[in-house]
Order: structure tokens, then C-alpha cells, then sequence
């Protein structure tokens, strides 16, 4: 009993000692965001580093041990960046754009920078898509406190920091640095600051392709609100990047769209929606990739638990007055956990995509509208690239969509709760595969 008495008191004082910290942490925007972006960073560093330390490459024909160090940071289009960075653009037969032309200049210029003051590609690419990644999640609490409040400001930061996807925003990739860029824009337009508006649009663009849907988010914005003609200007002008980068291409290859080009030539993508991708995910979801490969029923169980967990979910949801909103939340929330585990990352890059253009879409009247429109024209841009392969994590690089889920789950904490912690499961998983350089996403 005097155990437990003392025990009592320790937790209150504890939680009297929290309290105070927690709630500092809410009331200041840049603190809570991060803290939210160096936890979640800790996590997957620590993941990473156990990982390479204790295991195996399984994709290797021989047990090699996963790479120890700063190259744990480093796989899949990471070596692509570091090429780039060193040695420039790949020219095949004099002409002919290479592969890692698909690739735009700012992320490599900006490690190539850093790189001639002496550090290693790895500690440069790590610094800047990391310190990128952190500062997105400053300015996306800012912008959203302006544009909505306090409470969907630490949500769409805590979504923004704990989604799984966000492994990129701290291994050599380039979603930090775009969506810190693209973020700054946005929230620029917003506040009407144009010739920051022209400044962080331009270096959005030039870092990635999907920059590009800044544009006509800006002029549809700009139309709906009968703004200004500096408005239509500095929208325009945001793509400098995209223009720098397209003179480039049609100086060196003699042809100004290179970078679309080899998503064909050599990246091996469709012209436009690529509806027999999407047919794949759709029925890996509904009867199993087995029986998709097979093109028969070789695995009845799949698709017999997908219509079980329809059913329930239809009854769940016809119920739900009877069955009460906690029970309801929660039932509903283990069972499309079931249907994750069963049907793995096909239903996640779905989800995704589908899921986040409804949202955009059910949220369009408490979000902000260039918000709304970007995500609208960058989800379009997705669809009509010719491809499914990394489309979650192209997905996550739009930050409309973690914003409407975080908008979303403010209203809804139950849901919020849940939610965390399943991507915090799947924040470990996805750094536990990246280790071992298998694919994610």
C-alpha cells in the first residue's frame, strides 16, 4: 500500500512537472513543431543505425551486412543526386539526356555547394534535406495558425512530421528541401508577400516536377479571389526554376523537355494515365497479388477476407448511431488495419491518392483555397504522369494532403490518436526496410 501510495505521488509530480511543458509546447508554434520533427527524426535515426548495425541485406545474394555509417542515409535515387553532384548531368552518345536528367538541379547544386567546403556527399545531402525538412514544419504551423487556428496547425504538423513517408524528409532525398520550399510559397501567396511568392516558387520548381503545380495554383487562386495583377505575376514568375532548368536541358540536349523525355525513354513510363498500373493496385487490393499474377484464383482467402472486412465495415457504418462513436471509431479503425496488413502497400499508395483528394475535396470549405488548389493540380499532375511507382511518396511531397488530414483528425482526436501511433508503426517498418535497401514506397 505505501508502495503504492509513493508511486501515486511520484506520477503527479511528474505530470505536474509535464504539464507545464506540454502546454509551452503547444502555445509556441516553432517549439511543438520541433519537437515533433526531431522526435520523429531520433526515431528513425535510431531504426537506421540498429538496423545497418545488426542486419543483413536481404536483396544481396550473399548475407551482406547492411551499409554502417553516413551511407545508410544514401540508396535507391540517393546515388543518382550524388552523380549529379560530382559529375554532373549523363550525356549517352554525345546528345542523348541520361537517366538522372528526370532529376532537377537544386538539390544537387545546393550538396555540390557544401561538398566543396569539404564535406562528404552523405553529410551534405543528410544537413540539407534534414534542417529543409524542419523548417517545412515551422512554416506549415504558421501558415495553417493564420489560415485556420492553433488546434489543425498542430495537427497537420504532427501528420507532416509522424507519416511514414516522412523517412524522406531525413535520408538523401529531396522532400525536405521541397517541402520547405513549396510551403514558403504557398503561405507567401497567402500573405500576399509576391516577391517572396516569385523567390520560393522559383526554387520549388527547380527542385522537383511537381513544383510545376504551383502555377496554375496560383492563377486559379488568383482568379477566384479577382486578385491583383502582381497576383498572376509573381504566380508566373514562380516558375523561373522550371524555365532555368528547361533552357538547360535545351542548350545541352537540344531539347527543352528532356526531363519528361527519359520518364520514357529510360524510366520506362507511360504517356498519361497509366490505367493498367492503376487496374493492378486496384485488384491486388481487392483479390490478392497472387491470384493478379496467376490471373486465376489460386489464393481464395484474399479476396474472401476483403469481403469480409466490406461487410463488416458496411455494417459498422449502418449501425454506428447504436453502436456509439467511441466503439464505432475504434472498430472501424482495427479493421482497416487488417485490410493494411492484408493488402499491404498497394492499398497505401491508393489510399493516398484517392484518400487525399477527398479530403481536399470534403475540406474545401475549411482550408485554405490555394491550398486546395494546389493539392487539386499536383494530384492531377500525379495521375496524368504515366506511372504508379512512388506515387505515396510524390503524394506526401504535397503538403495540401497531410494539411486536410490533419484538419480532419483535429476534429476528430479519437481518430487522431490512433492514427499517430499506426504511422509511428509504419515509420519504423519503412526505416527498418530502407536500411536494408529494400524499396519503399
Amino acid at each position: 500500500m505505501n508502495l503504492g501510495h509513493e508511486l501515486k505521488q511520484r506520477s503527479e509530480k511528474f505530470m505536474k512537472f509535464l504539464t507545464p511543458l506540454v502546454k509551452f509546447c503547444q502555445s509556441n508554434g516553432v517549439i511543438f513543431a520541433l519537437t515533433m520533427g526531431i522526435v520523429s527524426r531520433t526515431i528513425i535515426l535510431l531504426t537506421l543505425f540498429a538496423v545497418s548495425w545488426f542486419s543483413a541485406v536481404p536483396s544481396q545474394p550473399q548475407a551482406v551486412k547492411a551499409e554502417w555509417g553516413w551511407g545508410v542515409f544514401s540508396a535507391w535515387d540517393s546515388p543518382l543526386y550524388q552523380i549529379i553532384a560530382t559529375s554532373g548531368y549523363e550525356v549517352i552518345n554525345q546528345t542523348e539526356p541520361g537517366g538522372n536528367v528526370a532529376f532537377f538541379p537544386l538539390f544537387p547544386l545546393l550538396i555540390r555547394g557544401l561538398m566543396n567546403l569539404g564535406l562528404p556527399f552523405e553529410i551534405a545531402g543528410f544537413l540539407i534535406n534534414n534542417l529543409a525538412f524542419l523548417g517545412a514544419l515551422v512554416l506549415l504551423y504558421n501558415w495553417v495558425e493564420t489560415t485556420n487556428n492553433s488546434k489543425a496547425a498542430r495537427w497537420a504538423t504532427a501528420v507532416l512530421a509522424w507519416c511514414p513517408l516522412s523517412i524522406f524528409g531525413t535520408v538523401i532525398y529531396t522532400e525536405g528541401l521541397f517541402l520547405c520550399l513549396s510551403i514558403a510559397a504557398l503561405r507567401a501567396f497567402d500573405l500576399e508577400k509576391y516577391p517572396q511568392v516569385i523567390l520560393w516558387g522559383s526554387l520549388a520548381t527547380a527542385t522537383r516536377i511537381t513544383g510545376l503545380a504551383l502555377i496554375p495554383a496560383f492563377l486559379i487562386t488568383s482568379w477566384q479571389k479577382q486578385k491583383s495583377a502582381i497576383a498572376y505575376l509573381s504566380g508566373l514568375f514562380s516558375g523561373l526554376g522550371l524555365l532555368f532548368y528547361s533552357l538547360y536541358c535545351w542548350i545541352k540536349f537540344n531539347n527543352p523537355i528532356a526531363f519528361i523525355t527519359v520518364q520514357h525513354t529510360q524510366w520506362q513510363r507511360q504517356t498519361g494515365f497509366d490505367s493498367q498500373g492503376w487496374l493492378k493496385m486496384i485488384m491486388q487490393i481487392l483479390i490478392g497479388s497472387q491470384n493478379w499474377k496467376q490471373g486465376t484464383i489460386v489464393d481464395p482467402w484474399h479476396p474472401l477476407l476483403v469481403l469480409t472486412i466490406a461487410i463488416i465495415g458496411y455494417l459498422l457504418w449502418r449501425y454506428r448511431h447504436q453502436l456509439g462513436e467511441t466503439k464505432f471509431d475504434y472498430s472501424f479503425c482495427v479493421l482497416l488495419i487488417i485490410l493494411w496488413l492484408i493488402a499491404g502497400d498497394p492499398f497505401l499508395n491508393t489510399s493516398i491518392i484517392l484518400g487525399g483528394g477527398y479530403l481536399l475535396w470534403y475540406l474545401r470549405h475549411e482550408l485554405s483555397l490555394l491550398a486546395v488548389n494546389y493539392g487539386f493540380c499536383a494530384l492531377g499532375l500525379l495521375l496524368a504522369s504515366g506511372g504508379t511507382i512512388s506515387l505515396s511518396r510524390l503524394a506526401y511531397g504535397i503538403v495540401s494532403v497531410s494539411l486536410g488530414l490533419g484538419v480532419m483528425l483535429s476534429h476528430h482526436r479519437r481518430w487522431g490518436y490512433v492514427t499517430l501511433g499506426f504511422f509511428t508503426v509504419l515509420l519504423i517498418s519503412f526505416s527498418v526496410r530502407f536500411a536494408q535497401h529494400l524499396w519503399v514506397a
